[in-house]
């Protein structure tokens, strides 16, 4: 669906495969697109984050699909892997969403999007750090929706599912098809999938605050 002109996109994380599918369809669609890498904006600087997000013109759309794992047992992972896991997935997120509430605030529209994971869900084994910082997504979600809201700002968190990425190259194959059994369909999905969903979602004016799986496996919390 075409937007109208100077209608603006900004996704952190830009650089991944999420991201860089959302810029490619955004762009199809006539969106200004804003892909930003680390190079471009490192969600954990404060300053950075307030510069470049905060210093738009224009920003109708955020998805922060800024992430990291650092995934291992509890019993061997140190406080400042917890805490970088933390750092980025779940504060960048915060210092993200409230530059672009400053910018929204003025126009007296805008929404913003959190990638959360099914893992705030389900809890997998040697993912306690990042199921965490998923599940704090969810909870900022309905905080923030609730405190926004009255200004025009929707807020939504959606859960991509399973992605053949290279952020998931790394988890064993069993995970996988975990995944792929889970889902009433038997599938997992790709990210252009989830692109199409997430600007699927922007075009719901009357949705905000929910937590919305994107593929076919229940979701039972949230």
């Amino acid at each position: 669906m075409r937007v109208e002109e100077g209608t603006t996109l900004v996704v952190t994380g830009g650089r991944g495969a999420l991201g860089s599918a959302l810029a490619m369809v955004a762009g199809e669609e006539g969106w200004v697109v804003h892909a930003l890498g680390r190079g471009e904006l490192d969600v954990r600087d404060e300053g950075m984050v307030e510069r470049v997000i905060g210093g738009m013109e224009r920003l109708d759309l955020l998805v922060c699909a800024a992430g990291m794992r650092r995934d291992g047992l509890v019993a061997g992972m140190s406080g400042e892997a917890f805490a970088e896991v933390l750092e980025v997935n779940l504060r960048g997120a915060f210092l993200s969403a409230r530059a672009a509430a400053a910018v929204m605030v003025r126009a007296g529209r805008g929404h913003i999007v959190f990638v959360g994971s099914h893992s705030a869900v389900s809890g997998p084994v040697g993912q306690s750090a990042y199921a965490a910082a998923k599940a704090g997504l969810a909870g900022m979600t309905r905080a923030l929706a609730e405190e926004l809201g009255g200004l025009g700002i929707r807020v939504n968190c959606v859960l991509p599912g399973w992605m053949e990425t290279a952020f998931t190259a790394g988890v064993g194959d069993w995970v996988r098809e975990a995944a792929r059994e889970a889902s009433v369909l038997r599938r997992v999905n790709e990210p252009e999938e989830v692109a199409r969903g997430i600007l699927g979602l922007h075009g719901m004016p009357g949705v905000s605050g929910q937590v919305m799986a994107l593929d076919g496996r229940p979701l039972r919390v949230f």
